[in-house]
């Protein structure tokens, strides 16, 4: 089982995923992505590891977080997106690579990305690259997840099925004359 869970900066992402990979059973991996390359990013890093239970590996997979889901066995928590992908030349994560991987886990999978379409419109090149190619990369997740959440302020938004799916489902209720969502048949 995938979930995704996505959220902006201090959002709350991190500490569901935390507890939704607890309720899986032992053994669990924390599969870190993230490098301190200044001290904001230091003190996170350290909060992070704090809340963790002591019993949980952890992983540092740098570049190949493929290669590092693939040699891992049991729960994975996975954090984040975002971060590997800022560490990867160009922004260009192997999209494909990595939801193989992630499908040909046994064990479950808490997956945390950033989710950066919210904000304003990157000002660079770099910054309207990492926002789109993040943002595909959360997509192609997102479709191999079984289940999908946003946090916002600490709260959290369980997420639908595909767009592809919902028009599939309403398209099939239409054409054996169910009433659509939220509607009344006309009699």
């Amino acid at each position: 089982m995938i979930t995704l869970v996505l959220g902006g900066a201090r959002s709350g992402k991190s500490e569901l995923a935390e507890r939704l990979a607890s309720r899986h059973g032992p053994p669990i991996t924390y599969v870190a992505t993230g490098v301190a390359t200044d001290r904001d990013m230091a003190e996170r890093i350290a909060a992070h590891r704090k809340r963790r239970p002591a019993s949980w590996a952890t992983v540092e997979c740098g570049t190949d977080l493929a290669g590092a889901l693939a040699a891992t066995h049991g729960t994975v928590l996975l954090d984040a997106l975002g971060t590997w992908v800022a560490r990867l030349d160009g922004f260009e994560p192997d999209v494909a690579g990595l939801c193989h991987a992630l499908r040909a886990r046994r064990g479950a999978t808490v997956v945390v990305s950033e989710e950066v379409g919210l904000g304003v419109h990157p000002a660079t090149d770099a910054g309207r690259r990492f926002r789109d190619q993040l943002g595909a990369l959360n997509q192609a997740v997102s479709a191999v997840a079984g289940a999908a959440y946003l946090v916002v302020a600490g709260r959290v938004v369980t997420l639908g099925p595909l767009v592809e799916a919902a028009a599939t489902e309403k398209t099939s209720d239409a054409a054996q004359g169910a009433p659509p969502e939220g509607g009344a048949s006309g009699a």
